[in-house]
């Protein structure tokens, strides 16, 4: 089952009705899939987002769900100037440039993910921090899209994720939380740099706590004094805000600051932050 969990549609200007104005940016992962339209000032006009019933566990289920969803979306049967594709997934992990080494992708993966013989490894520039970003793709994914639309970019969510956070930071330390169903992102920078990142799996509460605060010990972060900055879903109603807050008394939501937020209150500002931050 699919749940489409908000729909959200503006009129910005007529202009944007052709083809070579319009911007499709599409984000999917084990729980679920989201798109936004928007103009070449990247104003967005509309968004989309659903929510599977539960976690899918294979590449070949978020396909079946994805056909299913572009069987009855018309916003997504039609033209469009550029397609951006965002990877949601743990398969990922961060190389810096002076390690790197293009015929040795897999070896930087073995340690973290499984991998086949079959897998596609590919990777993103991370000029922000002089990093490459090593993932697996969903190559049937990639490959149904392509059918589609033609020609697409593609990048990991956690590539996207890391441009707009370090856009944002300052020369403060910053710890950042981004929370998706059954994975979330830790990002922590100080004065430009990139201190720490992981991708958690988590099932619980007790699963999601235990990985903050085992990253505040490992960084030597006082829970008492750190202010951790909450992107995703989450809302202060949740039992993983409620168990945060219980430990962190400092933490806040990171809002964005995108129009299509304007004058509505059905998606929280700090969601979809990796399609709408």
């Amino acid at each position: 089952m699919i749940k489409q969990i908000v729909k959200k549609k503006r009129t910005i200007n007529k202009n944007i009705e052709g083809t070579s104005n319009r911007k499709l940016s599409i984000q999917f992962s084990l729980d679920g899939f989201s798109f936004c339209i928007s103009n070449t000032q990247n104003e967005v006009f509309e968004f989309s987002s659903f929510n599977f019933s539960k976690t899918v566990n294979s590449p070949e289920l978020v396909l079946e769900k994805l056909q299913e969803i572009f069987k009855t979306e018309k916003s997504l049967q039609e033209d469009f100037e550029s397609v951006t594709v965002i990877h949601q997934n743990n398969l990922s992990t961060l190389v810096p440039n002076k390690y790197f080494k293009e015929d040795a992708l897999k070896n930087y993966l073995k340690y973290s993910v499984k991998t086949i013989a079959t897998d596609l490894i590919v990777y993103d520039e991370l000029e922000c921090i002089d990093t490459k970003n090593v993932y697996i793709p969903f190559v049937n994914i990639n490959n149904f899209l392509f059918q589609n639309f033609g020609e697409f970019e593609y990048k990991h969510h956690s590539s996207i994720l890391l441009e707009k956070l370090f856009l944002q930071s300052n020369a403060s330390l910053h710890f950042y939380v981004n929370i998706s169903h059954s994975i979330f992102d830790i990002v922590v920078i100080e004065d430009a740099k990139l201190l720490f990142y992981n991708i958690f799996e988590y099932q619980t509460k007790e699963d999601f706590i235990y990985y903050v605060l085992f990253t505040l010990e490992q960084l030597e972060l006082n829970p008492e004094e750190t202010i951790i900055s909450l992107l995703g879903d989450i809302d202060k109603e949740s039992s993983l805000f409620k168990v945060l807050y219980t430990y962190v008394r400092n933490i806040c939501f990171l809002n964005s600051k995108n129009t299509i937020f304007n004058d509505q209150t059905e998606i929280a500002k700090h969601s979809n932050f990796i399609l709408l931050g």
